[in-house]
């Protein structure tokens, strides 16, 4: 049985496994989508929608969490400029994952992992539901 087991190793010590996931925190704020193994995909998920949710804050506890989080600064600046507006109607549910083909030389799982609500998505995604986008989707619908 697999109790308290709360996140996976992927073969890796534990600074290397943070280490590969900023990195990729950090190219999928950069590039929207990046295809990686079907664990790996699912474990980023995982860090990439903290991020959002501290961009969406937008406060500067949240600013310098992500600053000691992100690896570089213009990935900060489309974090807190871009992708924090983005998502402010969304409750959760900012990345969807794809799964691709299989590794030629391994034969591993491959994912395709890319934020939802931007331009040039593989596949479109579901409105934001919650109270606040109920109200905006009235308000709209009554003037």
């Amino acid at each position: 049985m697999k109790h308290g087991v709360s996140f996976r190793k992927l073969n890796r010590t534990s600074a290397h496994r943070q280490a590969m996931l900023r990195t990729m925190v950090t190219q999928l704020i950069e590039h929207d989508r990046i295809r990686t193994t079907l664990p790996k995909a699912k474990e980023l998920r995982r860090q990439a929608e903290k991020v959002v949710a501290w961009a969406k804050k937008g406060d500067e506890v949240s600013r310098k969490r992500a600053e000691g989080y992100v690896r570089t600064p213009e990935a900060i600046t489309k974090l807190f400029d871009v992708m924090g507006p983005r998502y402010s109607l969304r409750e959760g549910g900012y990345t969807r994952i794809l799964k691709a083909d299989f590794r030629r030389g391994d034969g591993a799982e491959m994912a395709v992992i890319e934020y939802v609500d931007r331009p040039g998505e593989m596949r479109k995604a579901k409105p934001p539901t919650g109270i606040e986008a109920a109200r905006q989707a009235f308000e709209a619908t009554s003037e």
